[in-house]
């Protein structure tokens, strides 16, 4: 749908669904002096052309994630006067840790952060000896509309009640997974929910200890999940997006990360293998 801005050249505005790997990123917000996932998209859109500042474009993004945290469905959204370079160009343009998979003709008033109807992460847990059957169990408790302070860091003024409308654990290739799905989170919130879980599935924990917790009950001391295992996996704005292909060089890079983190692990067993043989205490006056 066009628009014209205040220096009369008609634009249309777009929607992106984006995907990154968020280990390399300060974060996905802006930072002055920080390599972050919006700086590198629209370094990117200004190095094609599209726009030559980010406030004149209107660009906006549908949510935040912290450093470290990955996505699979993050969707921004900004206006162009070239919708078909964005769409062919912006994969070439973007570094191989943060690629587009979808576009749409969205519009002109779109906000992905206030349209969205429904987000969706997934915790991916280490530890494949836990007790997803439990976990899944316990995590039904999250369902339904709660008072999250216990469950997030909560900034001064921040209503602390969410809605979430479905919680979920299973194995995906023998990992077991946390699936969430609300309107919106808190800051930190899943990563709370998938600590509080863990506890579970380890057997340090009840599986009461969630709806306890809830209820106000105190607990064992929770500190959030590490940020590596947790993806945002969906943003419903009630768009339909048009799919976009990886370019080869995202593609070789995903292929590499795979391969690189399994040979790690496959070496970090061997290494771990290797340790000192015999009983006894340390003995310093032998060296």
């Amino acid at each position: 749908m066009e628009e014209v801005l205040a220096y009369d050249v008609p634009v249309t505005r777009l929607a992106f669904r984006v995907g990154y790997l968020g280990d390399r990123f300060a974060g996905s917000q802006m930072q002055p002096g920080e390599r972050t996932v919006e700086g590198e998209f629209v370094a990117a859109c200004v190095r094609t052309g599209l726009f030559s500042h980010h406030r004149e474009a209107r660009f906006l993004a549908a949510g935040r994630t912290d450093r470290g945290v990955h996505a699979r469905g993050q969707v921004f959204s900004f206006s162009t006067p070239y919708p078909d370079r964005a769409v062919a160009a912006l994969n070439w343009q973007l570094p191989p840790d943060l690629w587009v998979t979808g576009a749409a003709i969205v519009g002109d008033g779109f906000h992905p952060r206030y349209q969205a109807r429904c987000r969706t992460y997934r915790y991916y847990f280490t530890e494949p000896y836990l007790d997803s059957g439990v976990m899944d169990h316990a995590a039904r408790a999250f369902e339904g509309v709660h008072d999250f302070s216990a469950f997030a860091r909560v900034e001064g003024g921040k209503d602390p009640v969410r809605e979430v409308f479905s919680a979920r654990v299973f194995h995906e290739s023998d990992l077991p997974v946390l699936e969430v799905r609300a309107e919106s989170f808190l800051w930190h919130m899943v990563r709370y929910m998938a600590a509080a879980l863990f506890t579970v599935g380890q057997g340090s924990a009840g599986s009461r200890s969630v709806s306890d917790r809830l209820a106000g009950l105190t607990g064992p001391a929770l500190s959030p999940a590490p940020p590596a295992g947790l993806i945002l996996w969906d943003v419903d704005v009630g768009v339909t997006f048009s799919a976009i292909p990886l370019d080869d060089r995202t593609s070789r890079f995903l292929d590499g990360q795979w391969q690189h983190h399994r040979l790690m692990q496959r070496v970090c067993e061997a290494v771990r293998e290797d340790r000192p043989r015999g009983t006894g205490e340390w003995n310093h006056e032998a060296w």
